[in-house]
Order: structure tokens, then C-alpha cells, then sequence
């Protein structure tokens, strides 16, 4: 036997290593995908939410869906006393009013800086710093339950986050899923402090 075909069936894998290496990546690539879909499952379609009947104040963070008419109807139910609703960016559309005013409720509107999860939650830790919170409850969608109290819990230490999803159109979720991993990642791995 020459030695390039002595070389050639030691780098040839016979046909039983061939399909054993095909069944292991397929394997492998198959429990990639499940935990994918069921970490997806629980921190974007299913996180835990709800609030118990009175919170120190409601956050609702800026971004799609209907956060709004949801941050103002925990207003108007009297869930709390403050109602701090964030305007920083395209999905604001009430010009320069904030919120109409509710009895009883202090209404604070802001402009995050920077212009995302990170700057609001800034901002409500110098407000929970203030006023002593212990409890609040962040308006936002559904997918951005997760990051979202992620990047509070930093920024409000002490404090307990609960979560009020808003409704989201069934068109937006896939973008929104999409861009909440996105997020969290940049919460877990690039952007580590408040």
C-alpha cells in the first residue's frame, strides 16, 4: 500500500463513525434549540407578573404597546400613590403632555438619559432613593419583563420589583422577542452596574 493511500484511510472515518459524529451534532444542536425555546418561554412570553393591591409607585418604561392607558388605569384603581411614566422615545406620542391628572396620584414624567431600560431605571433609583420606595411595579410588555427587571433591581436596591404587562399586537412580538434577547444580554454580560 503507497503511502498516500495509508494516509487517506486514516483520515477517512468509516461510515459508523461518520453517522455516530452526524447524530452527535444533531443531538447537540437539537438541546441548543430546546433550551433556546424554553428559556424564550420563560423570560419572554411567560414571565411572572402581577402586584399585590397597593405599590409605593408604578414605572412604566417607554417602548410599544399600550403602557400608557395600562400605567394609567393602576393610577385610576388607586394602586399607588405616584405614577412615574417615561417618554424618551418614539413610541411617546402625546406631545408635551405628560398624563391627565388623577386624583390623589402624583404623576412625574420624565426623558430618560440615556434613552433606554438602563436610563430609566437610573432615574428611578435617585426617585425610590428619595422617597424611600420599597415596592414598585414596572408597566411594560410582556417581553421586556425580564431585562426590564433586571437593569430596576440594579438600580433599586432593596426595593421589590413586581411586573403589569401591557397589551402588545401579535405582529410585535417576534420583533420584540428578538430585541429583548438582545437586551439581555447586553444586562448579563456587557453592561454589568445600574
Amino acid at each position: 500500500m503507497s503511502i498516500t493511500l495509508r494516509r487517506r484511510a486514516r483520515n477517512e472515518a468509516p461510515p459508523g463513525r461518520r453517522r455516530r459524529r452526524l447524530w452527535i451534532f444533531l443531538s447537540a444542536l437539537a438541546v441548543i434549540v430546546v433550551a433556546l425555546a424554553v428559556a424564550t418561554a420563560e423570560w419572554f412570553v411567560f414571565p411572572s407578573q402581577g402586584i399585590p393591591a397597593r405599590v409605593d409607585a408604578v414605572i412604566m418604561l417607554n417602548g410599544p404597546g399600550d403602557r400608557l392607558d395600562t400605567a394609567l388605569n393602576l393610577g385610576w384603581e388607586h394602586r399607588t400613590k405616584v405614577l412615574v411614566i417615561s417618554r424618551g422615545s418614539q413610541f411617546y406620542g402625546q406631545g408635551s403632555n405628560c398624563a391627565p391628572p388623577i386624583p390623589g396620584v402624583t404623576v412625574i414624567c420624565f426623558d430618560p438619559s440615556p434613552s433606554t431600560t438602563q436610563g430609566e431605571a437610573e432615574f428611578a433609583g435617585r426617585l425610590a432613593r428619595r422617597y424611600h420606595w420599597k415596592t414598585i411595579a414596572v408597566v411594560t410588555i410582556t417581553p421586556q419583563i425580564t431585562p426590564g427587571r433586571i437593569w430596576l433591581s440594579r438600580c433599586l436596591p432593596g426595593v421589590t420589583v413586581y411586573a403589569v404587562a401591557a397589551p402588545l399586537r401579535a405582529f410585535a412580538w417576534p420583533p420584540a422577542v428578538v430585541y429583548e434577547w438582545g437586551a439581555l444580554i447586553k444586562a448579563e454580560i456587557f453592561s454589568r452596574s445600574c
